[in-house]
């Protein structure tokens, strides 16, 4: 028995009479093509809208758009790999009309276009707001680290850096001392002459004038690291507890159908102070409409929970547990029971610590009240598993305590709902990320970092509107939609 035979290559076939004949009408390349062709480029913000009387003719927008849109639908976002899926991929080949732009053409769309692409996000967001896709009564929340064009490496902190010119001077002196002693002993290995220890201490004096800049740097701007091939980047701590250099995405989702309403580039390491932000902007997208909102415990802030309340949005936050430094359990602060009519704490063991003063920061005031009960704490046989502190244990309660007790209730009677944010509002990321393979950032700077990302998010919130409306009716919608007014 045989193989399965191709055919003769020198064979004459007859070929369609056209591309469109090779692209099925449900493809998704042709809901990519509806999609930008009613789009107002002008009015969106992009360069080149109108094309000039004389010199050479440039590439429409419209056109590189829609390369981007499908290269980041199918896993390609670097310049280059476009510019060849131009020349040998059949949909590209019919999405821009056999065209064939060149990778610094596209690259320099992506660059000069940074505030537009984020502008088409959200046109998209306002066109899934047009056809009712938000359920817009539950939302979930949530942050996502992705890493930066930065190694490791290139980022510096203080301690850091006078880790390095400590070394420097060291490696000088030593460089110093060869010099002064000269080749005094003879050995069978051949040590550098002094031509040669010249040149090593100018390229250590090199290195050690551009620490000390980047010192007196952070000195000056009063930040933690400078990260100097991409300056807005951050050291960051990943969730696999890897630190690397990032930004930290954040993301508002709907739960009707899992659609992105919102996003932002944030460059600090976690999410406290994001809520109330975030949460915010969504009521001002869904028009003043209250809804939930579902965050984890990193969101946990009382200044932020109060106020999503005072705007109309409940949230529900699973509260912040800190270990007691000894790691056990059974002592942590959340075992600690407060008598609200004696104005104490029971420990685990049953004794009662006392209100002895307030806890204060600068800037801020009051901040908390502190409770503790040395004498008992002295002879308690867990004093060891409850604290590693020679006085004792203090329990610090925050100043809005009663009204995060509130929230801990609201959320803890809301368990089944709030069990759908990971559902909800992780599904994104890991269709990015894993699917994607879009982890990590190819431009620069946050301006660059937010069109990028813009990009991925766009292109996810699109493959979701396809797979809600399937593309035959998506193609419909789109081409008898009139061209938004931007406010």
């Amino acid at each position: 028995m045989g193989y399965i035979e191709g055919q003769d290559r020198n064979q004459i076939i007859m070929f369609p009479e056209s591309i469109d004949e090779y692209i099925s009408d449900d493809n998704s390349v042709r809901v990519i093509d509806a999609y930008v062709e009613q789009l107002d480029m002008e009015k969106l913000g992009f360069q080149r809208t109108t094309a000039p009387v004389m010199g050479r003719p440039p590439y429409s927008p419209k056109d590189l758009l829609k390369l981007y849109l499908y290269g980041y639908l199918n896993r390609v976002r670097s310049s280059r790999r476009l510019e060849h899926e131009a020349i040998r991929n059949i949909e590209v080949i019919w999405l821009l009309k056999k065209l064939k732009p060149d990778f610094k053409t596209i690259a320099d769309f992506r660059k000069d276009n940074k505030k537009a692409l984020k502008a088409v996000f959200r046109d998209f967001t306002k066109l899934c707001d047009e056809w009712n896709l938000f359920g817009k009564e539950l939302v979930a929340i949530d942050g996502s680290k992705f890493r930066a064009s930065n190694s490791k490496r290139n980022n510096y902190s203080a301690k850091k850096l006078e880790r390095h010119i400590k070394y420097i001077d060291e490696k000088i002196e030593n460089y110093m001392r060869e010099l002064d002693e000269g080749d005094t002993t003879e050995t069978c290995d051949r040590k550098p002459d002094a031509s040669e220890i010249k040149e090593k201490l100018q390229q250590l004096r090199e290195r050690k004038n551009k620490y000390e800049k980047y010192k007196e740097h952070l000195d000056k701007t009063g930040e933690n690291e400078i990260s100097t091939t991409d300056p807005d980047a951050r050291l960051m701590c990943n969730n696999n507890n890897n630190v690397d250099v990032s930004y930290n995405i954040q993301t508002t989702v709907d739960s009707k159908h899992k659609i992105i309403v919102d996003f932002k580039v944030s460059q600090k390491p976690n999410d406290l102070g994001e809520l109330d932000n975030m949460a915010l902007r969504a009521k001002k997208l869904f028009k003043g409409k209250e809804f939930e909102a579902l965050a984890d415990k990193g969101y946990y802030k009382a200044e932020d929970l109060k106020k999503c309340v005072e705007n109309g949005i409940t949230p529900y936050v699973t509260k912040q547990i800190y270990s007691n430094g000894t790691g056990d359990r059974d002592f942590y602060g959340d075992r600690f029971k407060y008598d609200k009519d004696k104005n104490v704490y029971i420990c685990p063991a049953g004794k009662e610590l006392y209100y002895a003063r307030d806890r204060k920061q600068k800037g801020k005031g009051i901040i908390g009240h502190e409770y503790r009960n040395y004498e008992a704490c002295k002879n308690c046989e867990f004093k060891d598993r409850c604290t590693k502190s020679e006085k004792g244990r203090v329990i610090c309660r925050h100043v809005d305590q009663d009204f995060l007790d509130t929230i801990d209730l609201q959320t803890e009677l809301n368990m089944e709902k709030y069990k759908l944010r990971q559902m909800i509002v992780e599904h994104p990321y890991g269709t990015i990320k894993r699917s994607w393979g879009a982890y990590y950032f190819l431009t620069r700077r946050k301006i660059s970092v937010t069109a990028e990302i813009s990009l991925s998010l766009l292109v996810y919130n699109l493959k979701r509107v396809m797979n809600i409306l399937g593309n035959d009716e998506l193609i419909r919608r789109l081409k008898e939609r009139k061209r938004p007014v931007l406010i």
